[in-house]
Order: C-alpha cells, then sequence, then structure tokens
C-alpha cells in the first residue's frame, strides 16, 4: 500500500502527530467533542485524508491544522510536526488570545499559596456563602 491510500484512524493519526500522549486520550477528546473533522464532530474511527482540515482543543489553545502527511508510528517532534501545518487565521488567533489572557491578569492557576489573611477571608466567605 502507498502512503496515499492507507487508512489511518483519526485517534491513531492523532496520537502519531503528538497532539496527545496516548490513543486513549486522543479518544476521550474526540468523543468528548474537543476535535472536529473539516468541521464536524466526527468518531475515532474516521479515517484521515490529506488535505482534511482538524480543529484540535487543548486547554485553553485552540488549533486548526491541515493534514499534510499520514503516518500511524509515533516519531519524534520535529517529524511530527511534517504531518500537519496549522494555519495562520489559527496561528493568529492563538497568539490574539494568549496576549489576552496575559493583559487581563486573571490567572486561573495563582502561582502563589493564600497567605493568613486571605486564608481568613475565604474561610468567612465561604461561612457566609453556605
Amino acid at each position: 500500500m502507498s502512503e496515499h491510500e492507507e487508512k489511518i484512524r483519526l485517534d491513531k493519526w492523532l496520537w502519531a502527530a503528538r497532539f496527545y500522549k496516548t490513543r486513549a486520550i486522543a479518544k476521550q477528546m474526540i468523543e468528548g467533542g474537543k476535535v472536529h473533522y473539516n468541521g464536524q464532530r466526527t468518531k475515532c474511527s474516521r479515517h484521515v485524508e490529506l488535505g482534511a482540515e482538524i480543529q484540535v482543543r487543548q486547554g485553553f489553545e485552540e488549533k486548526t491544522v491541515v493534514v499534510k502527511a499520514l503516518s500511524d508510528q509515533r516519531r519524534g517532534a520535529p517529524e511530527a510536526q511534517k504531518l500537519y501545518q496549522e494555519t495562520d487565521k489559527s496561528q493568529q488567533r492563538r497568539e490574539q488570545h494568549a496576549l489576552e489572557r496575559k493583559v487581563s491578569g486573571s490567572n486561573l492557576n495563582p502561582r502563589h499559596r493564600p497567605n493568613k489573611k486571605e486564608r481568613r477571608q475565604i474561610v468567612s466567605f465561604k461561612d457566609k456563602a453556605g
């Protein structure tokens, strides 16, 4: 079978392209609606085609990539990046969202632990709410 005739499952391709660490995680993300194939929700067993557009959501980031090559083997990151190309619009959108998160200063994952005063405020707030 030549490379163009290969039939590779979507979950296996996402794993080989190093979007997810395991195929099981890739499967969960597809079933959870975090991955769209040509703008639509899909199944793990969907065969990936060259030129297809895949939207992948990972944490705060959402990438739109175009499939450039097929592979069912997980290799190093430089080789995995040759399997796809992120669209310019997607890159700009991700950079814009990152800048907005940085400017807003709202960190969902704070870098410091609350001090004694802040802990007391949290406890008193919870007591009032409950």
